[in-house]
């Protein structure tokens, strides 16, 4: 579905990947780690379309949609309004919406459960609704892949989960193969099929969720001491820091 080869890419002079590789296989949720600044957005915009690099390749087999960042918008846009840009590349040059289009966004709307809000104006929902009406948008494109920066940054854990639920019954219902950014392990550990855990520019570990989301390799990661915690029942289990004293 997707094949990333030798990918380097630099930013005002500076190397920011250098010979990075990776494949994401049709149905895989790959869970995107690292520390802030070590490339994470970079290699997805890459990966979205957005960003050409410097030398290697992406190569794609089906449509990307895209969900920044907690996203702000610079007009009074509806959330139909937002949703029904998702249909820009089914329109052409100029295009406006057609009956057609207004029925796929009502119905990606109510699939993220969030057509009660479709008349109200983006700007005034809580983060954790405006994620979901991002996604609904990039359902819209009828994508094959979709791909989210950071889509649980500066939500709280009702919304936190309400965002990885519905991306893991987008994954099990739809098929939809995901790719995402995240700074919290657990969220790999609920969703993901596979982790990358970008160490530096040129190091980094790409495999399973149990080959590669391990306590070792976390601290290594962040270069502090992180240790697997068992919760007492059903053999789950997360990971914490623990700082020194």
């Amino acid at each position: 579905m997707i094949e990333v080869r030798e990918l380097a890419v630099s930013l005002g002079g500076k190397s920011i990947l250098e010979g990075y590789s990776l494949d994401v296989a049709k149905g895989d949720v790959l869970a995107i780690l690292g520390a802030n600044g070590i490339g994470k957005t970079t290699l997805l915009n890459c990966i979205a379309g957005l960003h050409k690099p410097d030398s290697g390749s992406v190569t794609k087999a089906g449509l990307i949609g895209f969900v920044p960042q907690l996203f702000q918008a610079t007009f009074a846009f509806t959330v139909l309004d937002i949703v029904l840009m998702g249909r820009a590349r089914h329109l052409g040059l100029f295009g406006a919406p057609r009956q057609a289009d207004y029925t796929v966004a009502e119905r990606y709307l109510a699939l993220m459960k969030v057509d009660h809000l479709r008349d109200r104006p983006f700007n005034a929902l809580s983060g954790g609704q405006r994620q979901l009406v991002m996604i609904a948008q990039a359902l819209a494109s009828e994508c094959a892949i979709m791909v989210l920066d950071e889509p649980c940054s500066a939500l709280d854990y009702k919304n936190q989960a309400i965002v990885i639920s519905t991306l893991r019954r987008l994954n099990q219902e739809m098929g939809l193969t995901i790719v995402f950014t995240t700074h919290a392990p657990q969220h790999g550990l609920e969703v993901a099929s596979h982790v990358l855990l970008m160490n530096d520019r040129r190091h980094y570990r790409h495999g399973t969720v149990a080959e590669v989301l391990t306590a070792e390799n976390l601290s290594g990661l962040y270069d502090v001491p992180i240790a697997r915690a068992e919760f007492v029942a059903g053999g789950r289990f997360t990971f914490a820091p623990t700082y020194a004293a």
